[in-house]
């Protein structure tokens, strides 16, 4: 119905005038005129003006106006081929004379075209046609053009909020493609040379096709500005939040009576001044100094500024020649190692060795020792004791599941975020270059794509290359040589052996249950007391309590379990006093399982009679020692080797061993050799959930088979370990005191050790070693000539029977199957 008043409207205005008409001719500079648009116009040229004051002497007020092609021609100079041919006819609705500028409000009625120039003095006047009304030619184009510019026309408005809602109402709300491209030719800035394409185009598909080009440059531009507009803005309220902090910063320093010491130059001037006054080694001062002359040519607000400041506080505060005074007073040392730790007579005498090799020459390199031993020997305490003996700064660095090797030298500068590695950050912490640093946990690193940290600590640790260390976040070669480090394991294989090379080795092995008890009473007991906030009168525990509390409720080489156990029934005793009870709580064996329930561990005891192929061997585990008893037996009718209780490669080709050496030796031993041919044999250690591998278990398996074979018993006070070879040779193993302690612990006073490991009884404790029957053994003849008993056991078994004894000189009797 709109679109039929509107046709309406113009028939009959066209139908009011002549198609053919003089007129006078306004020359637009920069600008198109368009039907049914009204357009605010500034007229101050002298020739413009005249035109303007003929139209208005006109009834009807009509001016043409038409755009000038070239925009660097004014109204005043264009001539006829300058100006397009094709132009709108407009009409004068107001006008007001300001100074010598004439201002119009004109409203576009018809296009036309220029047939002829009337004149061009004292204005422009050309006689013109009236061009016809726009036809549509594909309506569903059309329709399709325009609901597209409709939906651009919503994004743009939606960036451009200051636009009046009428405004936003009247665009959305125009039904006439034709008017609603006109509109928007006449509100946006197309360019000239578009704007006069849409007011010659022939066809309304034509015109919508140039407007929706036209309206999605725009659009594409509108959204650009805005993106730059919000990226600006954002970085503006940026810079002046930092203005307002800066000048409120300066407001309170001055309050404060600092002056102007804020800002870039005050920073700079004071690194600076502590730069001068730094005790720096030359080549270090040097590079300081090209750092801070490039920091102050920065302004505040640049990233790199931050990252040189930064940099030079770490380079300012390392300690470069800042060193400990060393008291190196022996006698001392040796008095703060036996306050901090009960026994470990080796152990400390192989660091007073170190701390007099310190002493008699002080500009040597300092060593580097690394403990081996088991969870809660002293590992750690004792590098506290050797830096209390020494006078110097102590820290510690967990190296446990270190992977990346960045950690230890730090990140390049480069990088977001950098900073130096834990060395560096360590010295910076304790403030001296001669500190005793604790690498703790050095056997719990990892490797990963990010690097090896094992492969970094190969220069940490080398006194011939740690002088000039340098860390990849200062780039400066730190003296690590004068440090005293000490490295902590529980066990030396997952240590690389270069790094291993490296390092003194000390082997801390377990307590024995005498040494656990001293330790108990002199310093774990009187610690937990402090701790737990009681007094000594209001707490005792007994010895046989103590004894209990080792061999029932821990289970381990050292004494942490034991001193959390401790802890444990002193807090049970402070809930007594805090509840009022004045009267002083002794706690005798009788009394623990009332404390703390029911014993956690039960651990191997030997037994009171062992069945022949029954042998009692030695193990060594990360908490300390165990006794395991392999079990042999005969399988009739059977073949080969069956071997259970999850053992390793290496502990299974033991128990091959053992059997063929026993099979290709049966005669010396009175052994029937097809009592190994037809019989099969069955393995099995106990305690099958528990993974074993290991040589060490040889003999006690060649001593199993041995007795299952001829039939006597192994002597179930006796205890062994070694290696065994196929030609008969026992080979020494480790962990003797840690076996030989467990098999103390077990109510064993016989122990077969290989001949070659009869010097490591010496690290047993003397008290231990007294009630032990150590017998050395070189062959594995040895090993069955102590531990099998003398007599043959008959077997239940009617289907066997022993022969005569042989008349061998070692007399040993035999076990074969009877025929059946």
């Amino acid at each position: 119905m709109a679109e039929e008043n509107t046709q309406n409207q113009t028939e009959n205005k066209q139908n009011a005038r002549p198609q053919q008409f003089e007129i006078a001719v306004l020359p637009l500079q920069n600008t198109t005129m368009f039907p049914d648009t009204v357009v605010p116009l500034a007229v101050g040229r002298e020739r413009s003006m005249k035109a303007v004051e003929a139209s208005l002497a006109t009834e009807e007020k009509l001016i043409a106006c038409v755009t000038i092609k070239t925009p660097e021609i004014n109204g005043s100079d264009a001539k006829p081929i300058d100006i397009y041919e094709i132009g709108t006819v407009v009409n004068v609705k107001r006008m007001m004379r300001n100074e010598d500028v004439l201002q119009l409000i004109v409203q576009g009625v018809d296009r036309v075209k220029i047939l002829y120039w009337a004149q061009e003095e004292p204005f422009l006047k050309a006689k013109v046609e009236i061009l016809p009304d726009l036809k549509v030619k594909d309506h569903e184009e059309v329709e399709a053009l325009k609901r597209n510019i409709q939906g651009m026309i919503q994004q743009a408005l939606a960036m451009l909020p200051q636009v009046p809602p009428e405004v936003r109402t009247a665009v959305m709300a125009q039904g006439d493609p034709v008017q609603l491209s006109y509109f928007l030719a006449s509100v946006l800035d197309l360019g000239v040379e578009t704007e006069q394409k849409m007011l010659e185009a022939e066809s309304a598909d034509e015109l919508l096709m140039l407007t929706h080009g036209a309206l999605a440059k725009e659009l594409e531009i509108m959204q650009i500005r805005s993106k730059i507009a919000n990226e600006a803005q954002s970085e503006m309220d940026k810079a002046q939040r930092d203005y307002v902090l800066r000048q409120q910063l300066k407001a309170i320093q001055k309050e404060l009576g600092e002056g102007d010491e804020g800002g870039e130059k005050a920073e700079a001037a004071q690194l600076r001044e502590r730069l001068e006054t730094a005790d720096l080694p030359d080549e270090i001062r040097k590079e300081a100094e090209r750092e801070l002359k490039r920091m102050e040519q920065l302004p505040q607000a640049a990233p790199d500024y931050h990252v040189i400041r930064t940099y030079l506080e770490y380079v300012l505060e390392l300690p470069w020649k800042k060193a400990s005074e060393e008291k190196l007073d022996l006698n001392e040392a040796r008095k703060i190692l036996d306050e901090d730790h009960y026994g470990l007579e080796d152990i400390k005498e192989r660091i007073l060795e170190s701390l007099a090799v310190v002493k008699l020459r002080p500009d040597s390199k300092s060593p580097i020792i690394l403990f081996v031993g088991p969870p809660g020997v002293g590992k750690t305490s004792l590098g506290r004791s050797i830096a209390r003996a020494l006078g110097r700064e102590f820290d510690r660095i967990s190296l446990g599941g270190v992977r990346d090797e960045a950690e230890l030298r730090g990140h390049r500068r480069t990088y977001v975020g950098a900073m130096p590695g834990r060395i560096i950050q360590t010295y910076r912490r304790v403030g001296v270059n001669n500190p005793v640093l604790m690498l703790d946990e050095i056997d719990k690193m990892g490797n990963d794509y990010r690097g090896d940290p094992a492969a970094a600590l190969l220069e940490i640790l080398d006194p011939a290359q740690n002088n000039t260390f340098r860390d990849h976040y200062l780039d400066l070669p730190f003296d690590l040589s004068k440090t005293f480090f000490i490295a902590t394991a529980n066990q030396l294989a997952p240590i690389p052996i270069p790094l291993r090379d490296r390092m003194e080795i000390i082997q801390l092995a377990g307590y024995s249950d005498q040494e656990k008890l001293n330790i108990a009473k002199q310093y774990l007991i009187p610690r937990q007391i402090r701790e737990n906030g009681l007094k000594e009168d209001q707490i005792e525990i007994t010895d046989d309590a103590i004894n209990l509390l080792t061999a029932r409720y821990t289970r381990e080489a050292g004494v942490r379990q034991l001193e959390r156990t401790v802890g444990n029934l002193a807090r049970k005793v402070a809930l007594k006093v805090a509840q009022g009870n004045t009267e002083k709580v002794t706690i005798t064996a009788n009394d623990v399982k009332a404390f703390l329930g029911a014993a956690r561990f039960y651990p191997e005891e030997a037994r009171a009679d062992l069945p022949a192929g029954v042998a009692t061997g030695m193990a060594w585990t990360e908490m300390g020692g165990e006794v395991l008893f392999i079990e042999a037996t005969a399988l009739p009718g059977g073949g080969g080797l069956t071997l259970t209780g999850q053992l390793g490669e290496v502990m299974k080709e033991s128990a091959m061993a053992a059997r063929s050496y026993l099979w290709s030796h049966a005669a010396e031993f009175g052994i029937e050799s097809s009592a190994i041919k037809e019989n099969g044999i069955h393995v099995h250690v106990p305690a099958g959930a528990i993974p074993k591998d290991g040589p060490s278990a040889g003999v006690t398996m060649a001593s199993a088979m041995a007795s299952l074979y001829t039939g006597r018993k192994v002597r179930s006070d006796t205890a062994m370990t070694g290696e065994i070879t196929l030609s008969g040779l026992v080979f020494p193993v480790g962990g003797i005191k840690e076996k030989v302690l467990a098999a103390h612990r077990a109510g064993i006073r016989r122990i077969i050790l290989p001949e070659r490991n009869e010097a490591d009884t010496e690290e047993i404790p003397a008290d231990v070693r007294k009630e032990l029957e150590i017998i050395p053994a070189k062959y594995i003849s040895d090993v069955l000539k102590a531990a099998l008993e003398i007599e043959a056991v008959v077997p239940k078994n009617e289907n066997y029977v022993f022969p005569e004894t042989p008349t061998a000189d070692r007399g040993t009797e035999r076990l074969i199957a009877k025929d059946q």
